[in-house]
């Protein structure tokens, strides 16, 4: 686990999440929220919603750079790819 959050704080997979968390989260937050954010009549819930919709996709992010990192340095990633025929 140590090794895993270790993977995870590393800058290019946290600046990579951050990246997907700006354009993903935002389209979400539009998508669920946008007439409440354009009228300007958010409430707490919906707010702590926003929060959450920002909070997955940087999780997934990490999370996907973290287990291909993993992979790729155990030299599994090349052994377990289909092959082309």
């Amino acid at each position: 686990m140590k090794a895993w959050f270790a993977i995870a704080l590393r800058e290019s997979v946290y600046r990579r999440a951050l990246k997907v968390t700006v354009v993903v989260g935002s389209i979400l937050a539009l998508i669920n929220h946008g007439e409440a954010l354009l009228v300007g009549e958010v409430t707490l819930k919906a707010w702590i919603q926003i929060g959450l919709t920002f909070l997955v996709p940087y999780c997934v992010s990490t999370y996907a750079s973290v287990q291909a990192i993993r992979q790729l340095t155990a030299g599994g990633a090349l052994d377990s790819a289909p092959k082309c025929k």
